[in-house]
Formats: C-alpha cells, sequence, structure tokens
C-alpha cells in the first residue's frame, strides 16, 4: 500500500478507507498488488473476497507497480483473475509515478 496515495484517495473521496476486515456493504474496493504477493495469494481469489461486500454499482480496482517497476503486474494478469472471480476490466489508468490502475466491475448481486 501506498500510504501517500491512501491519503490523497480518500481527501479526494471525502471518506476514509476501510480495511480488509470491514463487513457491510461498500461502494468500491481498492486493491494494492505486486507481483510477489502472488506467492502469498492467488488474486482471484482476492477479488472474490472484494465483491462479496461490493453494492450493486460498486467497481473495484487494481492498483500495480508501473510497467518497468519491481514487483509489476501485466495487466493481461489482473483481467484473467477478473474473469476468473466473475468480474469484467473496463479500463485501465495510470494513477500516479508509481501507480497503474484497472478498474474491474461485478455483475449486480442477486
Amino acid at each position: 500500500m501506498d500510504e501517500d496515495l491512501r491519503a490523497a484517495i480518500e481527501e479526494a473521496t471525502g471518506e476514509e478507507l476501510v480495511d480488509v476486515d470491514y463487513t457491510d456493504l461498500i461502494d468500491g474496493v481498492i486493491i494494492w498488488w505486486r507481483s510477489d504477493d502472488a506467492e502469498e495469494e492467488d488474486l482471484a481469489d482476492v477479488l472474490l473476497d472484494a465483491g462479496a461486500n461490493l453494492d450493486d454499482g460498486g467497481v473495484v480496482w487494481v492498483l500495480t507497480p508501473k510497467s518497468g517497476s519491481s514487483n509489476h503486474v501485466p495487466p493481461e494478469n489482473v483481467d484473467e483473475a477478473a474473469k476468473v472471480a466473475g468480474m469484467n476490466s473496463t479500463s485501465a489508468t495510470t494513477v500516479n509515478s508509481h501507480w497503474a490502475g484497472m478498474r474491474l466491475v461485478a455483475p449486480p448481486r442477486q
């Protein structure tokens, strides 16, 4: 996680970000993911867990180190994990000088 980026997101949204243990419905999820995280968990599993509390219309942003950085994750790996988790990638962007982001959407809750 990038504390400066986290603070900037909180300032921009006017909301405090909650941690992984939060259990109520949420409007969105931000996942910081690095290639060495794959040794601990599978991104598809993390996305499934994140989607469990995601309200209809909510989005998931997966932030990865930019191309050329250590622990970079190729966008196609994020896209593949999203598909396994039942999500679709909709866009990608540069977040700041260190992070790239991919926006994912989940199907509506049933």
